[in-house]
């Protein structure tokens, strides 16, 4: 596929925006193959989201901020620009359980996400080998309440050492404290076993079973200082009925889960996902 850049930006809503931008992208020899675009009404900010041909601008990508800036400065543009052929340098944290970072590591070693591994940390050692099979570094870090932050730290310095770009909680199943969320705010991502905001931290499966929900689900959201509430990227559901345990409900919504997770990962190395306060909007 032919190397293409995204543009994403965000302001606040007003005429000529999209005429501005495209005429400086056509200005320039720049060859649109996707546009999309969102006003939301309710907070009077624009949305926008261009993949160009990267061969057809006229210029490189090293010159963007400096040719961008005078529009930028126009309509109070926030904007970021990347290139597809530059894979998103991803750490996956992990516990015991597998299922997710089984799925990602498969459709990561068959290219079907435009990513790299570069790290898989677990807090603890049972996954090491598995990990070490697929060529990809292994870092145990035990976490327990008398550590403190320490682990926390240690996680952080392997993911910046790593120069990772979006972490992924694939099933870690402890909660990372608010000095790690706010380190790196928009670059963690979750999967949480259960149809947010119901259900909120741990054992949900076991929650829907004693509510007697008919569907169950699974949300992919980044992380954010509060618990389960940060903004969602992608949820979805399968039927239940009163017959299926929890252990049944978990095993269906493992399912959900892998699919989820990678869904909304993909959303967001493709620059798809603009986050605007507490929502976000995605051009799936």
């Amino acid at each position: 596929m032919a190397d293409t850049l995204v543009l994403t930006m965000s302001c606040p809503d007003r005429v000529g925006i999209v005429a501005a931008v495209t005429g400086f992208l056509a200005g320039h020899g720049g060859w649109i193959t996707e546009a999309n675009y969102h006003a939301d009404a309710g907070s009077g900010w624009f949305f926008m989201r261009q993949a160009i041909l990267a061969e057809s601008l006229d210029f490189p990508v090293a010159d963007f901020p400096r040719l961008i800036e005078p529009l930028a400065r126009q309509f109070g543009l926030s904007w970021t620009i990347s290139e597809s052929r530059i894979r998103k340098r991803t750490v996956i944290l992990v516990s015991r359980q597998d299922h997710c970072l089984s799925d990602l590591l498969h459709r990561w070693r068959t290219g079907e996400l435009n990513i790299e591994i570069v790290a898989v940390v677990s807090n603890h050692p049972d996954l090491e080998s598995f990990v070490a099979w697929h060529g990809v570094p292994f870092h145990y870090v035990p976490v327990a309440p008398e550590m403190g932050r320490a682990p926390f730290e240690e996680i952080a310095r392997i993911f910046s050492e790593a120069r990772g770009e979006v972490m992924v909680l694939a099933r870690y199943m402890r909660i990372l404290p608010p000095f790690l969320c706010e380190r790196f705010p928009g670059r963690i991502i979750n999967i949480h076993h259960s149809f947010l905001p119901s259900f909120v931290g741990s054992r949900p499966y076991h929650q829907a079973y004693e509510r007697g929900v008919k569907l169950i689900g699974a949300t992919c959201h980044y992380v954010s200082a509060e618990l389960d509430a940060g903004p969602i990227i992608d949820q979805d559901v399968i039927r239940v009925d009163h017959g299926d345990s929890p252990e049944e409900m978990a095993r269906l919504g493992r399912d959900i889960e892998k699919m989820v997770l990678a869904r909304g990962l993909r959303y967001h190395v493709e620059d798809r996902v603009l986050i605007h306060e507490n929502k976000t909007v995605v051009f799936a």
